[in-house]
Formats: structure tokens, sequence, C-alpha cells
């Protein structure tokens, strides 16, 4: 399926937002019965913002009562390829130490910013350090990491929408789908 996108580029539909909300109610049931009720979820901002919201109410519909801390990390700038680097543009403000914490993400791709930002948590006392994306991306792990939970395994592609951008366009499409060129 295609759809013409804002901006005027045509955007093929990977994921459609039906299928997206049947998976993340199954993650959230997933995830209580591992993590148990009451973790401290920390989305890695911007990309998982719409994931982790409907996360966080499919959460609660499966019994959990969370805690919820956000984190800015970076390592695209206004790119499309990875930077290498992961920086703190915006750090948490919640207490880590002793806690179950869930960070959740959009995407695994290079696996960077998901290792980073379980080695800050781990490093900040977190009593369990688990993980949750939206999408994998096999083949391109740059440093060893695998998430505790993922949505869904996702083809090679630069994908957008529910989230995700490029150059911050497209954050608002409620699929997740890719540019057509």
């Amino acid at each position: 399926m295609s759809r013409l996108a804002p901006k005027g580029a045509r955007i093929s539909v990977l994921y459609p937002a039906e299928e997206i909300a049947g998976r993340v109610r199954a993650l959230a049931a997933d995830i209580v019965r591992a993590i148990g009720p009451e973790p401290l979820v920390v989305p890695i901002l911007k990309g998982s913002f719409i994931f982790a919201a409907d996360l966080l109410r499919a959460l609660h519909e499966a019994g959990a009562e969370p805690d919820m801390d956000f984190i800015t990390l970076s390592s695209y700038g206004k790119g499309t390829r990875s930077l290498g680097e992961v920086t703190i543009v915006r750090d948490t403000e919640a207490a880590i130490a002793g806690r179950d914490v869930l960070i959740v993400d959009d995407i695994l791709e290079s696996g960077r910013t998901l290792a980073f930002a379980k080695d800050l948590m781990a490093a900040r006392g977190a009593q369990r350090v688990m993980t949750c994306v939206l999408l994998d991306k096999p083949g391109k792990l740059a440093v060893d990491a695998k998430a505790d939970f993922v949505g869904f395994e996702c083809p090679d592609r630069f994908v957008v929408g529910y989230g995700m951008d490029v150059a911050h366009a497209y954050r608002q499409l409620p699929f997740v789908g890719y540019i057509e060129r």
C-alpha cells in the first residue's frame, strides 16, 4: 500500500496503524509478565514518543502502574546515518537506583543508542534494565545490543512515521513506512 505523505513524497506502508496497535497490546502483556506492574518507563526521545505513549496506555490496560521519565539521545543529527557517537541532549530526572527500568526506543539498528541508555541506567544503580523497541533491523548492529521486547523485524529501509522521521518530517504518520525513491 502506498500513500501520499506531506511534502509530496510517496510513502509505502510497512506496518499499518491497526497492526501496530495489536502488537503494542501484546508487548505490554509480555512486559508486565516479565518486569512486573511498576516499572520506570524511559522512552528515548524523539523517535519513540508515539510508540511510548501507546505502550504506556497498553501497560495500564494490562494492569501495570508504570512511572515515566524521558531521555533525549542523539546519534543522527539531521541526517539519515548514525554519526557513531551518542550524546545526551536531555537527561532523566527520576531516581534510577533500585528501580526496574524499561527503556523504550523506536528502532534497534546500530545498537549504539540502546546500549548507551542501558549502560547509563545500570551505572545509575537500576535494579534491572530491560529494553523494548518497536522495530529491530537485523544485520546492522555496530555494538552488542539486543532488545528484550521487539514489535516487528524491519527490512533494510529507512523508515518514517509513528514518531520516526527524516530531517524532522513525517513523525505524525499513523503507520510505519518508507519513502519511495
